[in-house]
C-alpha cells in the first residue's frame, strides 16, 4: 500500500469497492469484510503479479483497478479449491 500512496482509510474503502464489484462481477455472495479483505489481499496479489509484467499502477483509481483484479482471481480459486 505504500507503493500506491493510499493510507489505511482509504484502502479499507477502496478495498471494499473492489470486493463488491468483484462479488458482482463473478455472481458471489460474500459479506462486507469478506469484500473488504478480498478487495485489499486482491490489490496486493495483483500488484505483485502487475509488477512481473513491468506494469505498475498507482493512487486510487490504481489500486481499485488491482483490488478487482486481485479479488476476482481470488473468488476464482476459491470455487477451484472448494470442488
Amino acid at each position: 500500500m505504500e507503493d500506491a500512496q493510499v493510507g489505511w482509510i482509504a484502502a479499507i474503502i477502496i478495498g471494499g469497492i473492489a470486493g463488491w464489484l468483484a462479488e458482482k462481477f463473478m455472481n458471489s455472495n460474500m459479506g462486507l469484510l469478506m469484500n473488504i479483505l478480498l478487495g485489499i489481499v486482491g490489490a496486493i496479489i495483483a500488484n505483485a503479479l502487475l509488477s512481473v509484467f513491468g506494469i505498475a499502477l498507482g493512487g486510487w483509481l490504481g489500486y481499485l483497478i488491482a483490488g478487482f483484479i486481485g479479488a476476482c482471481i481470488l473468488i476464482a480459486l476459491g470455487r477451484v479449491i472448494r470442488r
